[in-house]
């Protein structure tokens, strides 16, 4: 079998522009919610962006995480309690690391996923066209917290 990848290097466009492209209006309220995305250092939620904006509608944040999910501009990402969180599609290859006290996302890049893969594709009967991978773990906050805790008791 083969193994379909993706162009390590591609040019990622705006939020907006993703958008536009779908044939979607440039809104001041889509724009607002693009540029908190864009300009936010995490991954979010859906809530948490509908807390920073109040100006913009709860349908209309909704409605624009969708869009750009489904465009690939935004990757959801699964969690064990609670909503799902989301973060930028960046144009490297990655995956990604939950924290599952906090829920801390962090990216890493590993050669080794990559030649499972190959490995994979050589058993499977059909095509692997994409994979996707999120390793659960306690963040090393969390483990100084914890042991700071355990430390005063």
């Amino acid at each position: 079998m083969t193994l379909t990848t993706e162009s390590q290097v591609r040019q990622v466009p705006s939020l907006l522009t993703t958008l536009e492209d779908l044939g979607l209006r440039k809104t001041s309220a889509r724009y607002a919610v693009t540029s908190r995305i864009e300009n936010g250092s995490d991954a979010f939620t859906a809530e948490e962006l509908c807390r920073q904006l109040p100006e913009v509608g709860r349908a209309t944040v909704y409605r624009t995480i969708r869009h750009l999910v489904d465009a690939g501009a935004l990757c959801k990402l699964p969690i064990l309690d609670g909503a799902p969180m989301y973060s930028i599609a960046r144009v490297e290859h990655h995956h990604h690391t939950i924290c599952s006290k906090c829920g801390a996302v962090g990216e890493f890049r590993h050669s080794t996923v990559e030649r499972v893969m190959r490995s994979l594709a050589k058993e499977i009967e059909g095509q692997i066209t994409g994979h996707k991978m999120e390793i659960f773990i306690t963040c090393n906050s969390c483990l100084a917290s914890e042991s700071d805790s355990s430390s005063d008791a």
